[in-house]
């Protein structure tokens, strides 16, 4: 199935200043929905990069994992012990044991009997591989005539079998995991050290991987202070700190955080001349004196793909398809307005870029779980609400501090839940949107925390 671009918010025009187009506000699940369409357009057509085995581990194959070889590629002996050909008991022969990596000279004639390790390749003619444990040896002598030897002389060691020898035990035959060609592990997948071991398996030196997405930061508010407490109508810049390494553990290149001010010529400069896949703003969506992203974007010649979504914080968020960078003709590039209040910003950067980078990663969409609410968690009548939850019991415990402007609920929770317009009972199963971090097990909300 071909991929198909993402429809804008008005078809067939760029997005241009708030007087001149309705606000026309996107349901949640389809917002969400949008953003991962975005990023599977943008990602059509890009060659995948080849990452040497060693720098591969958690990133997402680009392309099926299909074997280069049989696995594996001879018969091989799955236990130590002798070769065997023929019924018992055998003859051993003296020329050595077969051991791995060597490839043996010999062919197994009936009725005899060669040492062999673990994972060597075994003789043609091998009938079966008796186990060392399940075994015997015995010297034999030949009686001669008195008068030509006194003595019976030593002429070989024989091997007995303990128990019965079934044909092809304890041999893995070429190709049993897999035939050259199969496939072992589809696109998406995550590497872990055991796929690791697996591509190495199956001959591979480098791994297709998609390229990582590059993200931008333009940090925009006079009012911001990076330092000191505030004073005088300044306040904290909480995104710059946050959303640099929140998009990391995304898996994204951040270029770059750059604090823009309320600059619209500044803004337009630094969104046109970008590189980056996702260009990332923090407040001015809406339609304040001093909220220049609908301009810039349609000055740019943007289309917007999402303007507003109905979620509660964060309802000014925006999703817009970038013109191409200067000398890169074919980068489909995006933007993602988040609100300026903190935690309306925290539910943008799940609700649209999480999505979108997901996709242009080659990871999915990251469909949420579901898990029932220990307590009653009240809705907005029209809109959902993403409210932060800890983990408890097998149950979601709602948050208090979730105002669009509020950081304590969040720094303390393990996800968001996503309650429907209208609110949810206790009990009630919800999509929970898991934080890109761990949490230890069974830990104690951060002090502070407090419930609702």
């Amino acid at each position: 199935m071909s991929l198909k671009e993402p429809l804008p918010v008005a078809p067939g025009t760029a997005a241009g200043p708030r007087a001149e187009q309705p606000h026309r506000a996107t349901v949640w699940p389809e917002a969400r929905a949008a953003a991962v369409r975005a990023g599977d357009f943008a990602r059509a057509g890009r060659a995948p990069l080849g990452v040497p085995l060693g720098q591969a581990l958690g990133q997402v194959l680009a392309e099926p994992l299909l074997a280069l070889t049989d696995l594996p590629p001879f018969d091989t002996s799955a236990m130590d012990g002798w070769a065997v050909a023929g019924p018992g008991p055998w003859v051993v022969r003296e020329d050595g044991a077969v051991l791995a990596g060597q490839a043996p000279t010999a062919v197994a004639g009936d009725g005899e009997a060669v040492r062999i390790a673990t994972g060597a390749r075994v003789p043609t003619g091998t009938t079966a591989v008796l186990r060392t444990e399940h075994s015997r040896t015995e010297h034999s002598r030949t009686e001669h005539s008195r008068t030509e030897h006194p003595l019976s002389e030593p002429v070989g060691t024989l091997l007995h079998a303990l128990r019965e020898v079934v044909p092809g035990q304890d041999i893995r035959p070429r190709g049993q995991e897999c035939r050259t060609g199969d496939e072992l592990l589809p696109a998406g997948t995550r590497v872990t050290p055991a796929v690791l071991g697996l591509a190495a398996a199956a001959g591979y030196d480098e791994l297709p991987v998609p390229h990582r997405p590059r993200v931008e930061i333009l940090v925009l508010g006079d009012e911001l202070l990076t330092a000191g407490l505030p004073h005088e109508g300044l306040i904290r810049d909480a995104l710059g700190p946050m959303l640099g390494p929140w998009l990391t553990a995304l898996g994204a290149d951040v270029l770059a955080t750059r604090r823009i001010g309320d600059d619209a010529e500044e803004l337009y400069a630094a969104v046109t001349g970008s590189t980056a896949d996702l260009v990332l703003t923090t407040g001015g969506t809406a339609a304040g004196p001093v909220d220049h992203v609908h301009g810039v974007l349609g000055k740019a010649g943007a289309t917007l793909l999402v303007d507003g979504v109905k979620v509660r914080p964060g309802h000014p968020m925006l999703l817009a398809r970038l013109a191409a960078a200067p000398g890169r003709p074919g980068h489909v590039r995006h933007l993602v307005g988040l609100p300026g209040n903190p935690l309306a910003a925290v539910s943008g950067l799940l609700t649209l870029a999480e999505p979108l980078l997901r996709a242009l990663s080659g990871e999915g969409d990251g469909t949420p779980h579901r898990v029932p609410v220990r307590d009653e968690v009240h809705g907005h009548p029209y809109d959902t609400r993403l409210v932060p939850v800890v983990h408890r019991d097998g149950r979601a415990v709602p948050l208090r501090y979730n105002g669009p402007a509020m950081l304590r609920g969040i720094a303390a929770a393990d996800g968001l839940a996503v309650v429907p317009p209208g609110g949810a009972d206790a009990g009630r199963e919800l999509d929970i949107l898991d934080l890109p971090w761990p949490k230890a097990a069974g830990a104690a909300p951060a002090q502070g925390a407090c419930f609702t």
